[in-house]
């Protein structure tokens, strides 16, 4: 906890608190961080030093350390919704980054007075999140999945075929596939460690397999013992780094005509998903348990994006043959008859 030097110790507390106990990666404890610094910088400027929080110079040297307790006890509703004002107006926070902010800031708020008594009352209790507009996952069509598995040239082509196949096939995030180890491969399952370290165990398909085998018979074991058991290496023999799997991946879009559209590694999950829930009619509650996620409406995003599905919905409805019945209309009298 080094790199939190500058905090208050409840500050401090609260950050080690959610990496161990609750057992929030260390990313995500940067970005509380991070989320947290900027808001006490604010609270200091505009309730402590009376400073204006708009320069951003001035905004970004403003120490946080010698914030007390009895500061933070002061502040209200109000303050934070001035806050997220700020972030808005003069940071160009959207509300996908505001609804963040808003999250760190009531579960700061929620250790300070539930789990280590500095608080009595919670002022953030009835703090509202900022509604973000959800919108549609980019993902790749059948036809430009199968396209980029077909197009990969490498002088690792094995082991960028893998990782290619395992994206498409199982969903996986990025930072799980840099972790996967040999002995989580097991038969026909692997096993993922996620978010907040939360394990899951999902099937390999014969794609899956096929591919693992492939690599596993040209794989060379590193001499480091520290990257000894890292399923995919990097050509020094580490294992690889997140960063290098996006340059793979950009590689092989590029040879498969596919650059310059969005796509990344994280959208391959997409892809991996849409094409489980319109060509393997998946439930959506087996499909949230293969992505690993917490809640069932982060899932339900897929639903939306089935445009097959709703048309063969529409096709084979019990009244999609029926047709107008054509008429013998009565011929016209005109008025001389």
């Amino acid at each position: 906890m080094a790199e939190y030097q500058d905090c208050p110790d409840y500050l401090k507390e609260f950050l080690f608190y959610i990496l161990t106990i609750r057992g929030r990666s260390k990313r995500t404890v940067d970005a509380y961080y991070i989320d947290l610094r900027t808001f006490l910088r604010y609270i200091k400027c505009v309730k402590i030093i009376k400073q204006d929080p708009d320069n951003q110079d001035d905004f970004s040297k403003i120490q946080i350390k010698d914030i007390s307790i009895e500061d933070i006890s002061s502040i209200t509703l109000s303050d934070v919704y001035a806050f997220l004002s700020f972030a808005a107006n003069d940071r160009d926070n959207n509300a996908k980054t505001r609804s963040r902010k808003v999250s760190s800031i009531r579960s700061f708020f929620r250790y300070l007075t539930v789990k280590s008594n500095y608080l009595k009352t919670n002022p953030v209790e009835n703090l509202e999140v900022p509604s973000i507009k959800k919108s549609m996952p980019r993902y790749l069509t059948l036809e430009e999945s199968l396209e980029l598995l077909t197009r990969i040239e490498s002088s690792n082509y094995e082991r960028d075929f893998c990782i290619v196949t395992l994206f498409l096939n199982c969903g996986m995030r990025l930072s799980e596939l840099v972790g996967i180890n040999l002995y989580d491969i097991r038969e026909n399952t692997i096993r993922l460690l996620g978010k907040g370290n939360k394990e899951r165990m999902i099937y390999l398909n014969d794609a899956c397999q096929n591919a693992i085998s492939a690599y596993l018979d040209v794989r060379t074991p590193p001499n480091n013992e520290k990257h000894r058991d890292a399923l995919f290496l990097s050509s020094r023999g580490t294992r690889i780094t997140p960063r290098r799997v996006e340059q793979i991946i950009a590689d092989c879009l590029r040879q498969a005509g596919l650059e310059g559209q969005g796509y990344s590694p994280h959208k391959l999950r997409h892809t991996a998903a849409t094409l489980m829930y319109q060509h393997g009619n998946v439930d959506i509650r087996v499909l949230k348990e293969i992505l690993g996620h917490v809640s069932l409406s982060t899932t339900e995003i897929y639903t939306h994006v089935s445009n097959t599905q709703m048309e063969n919905a529409a096709k084979n409805s019990p009244l999609s043959n029926v047709t107008p019945v054509k008429k013998r209309r009565a011929p016209k009298v005109s008025k001389s008859d």
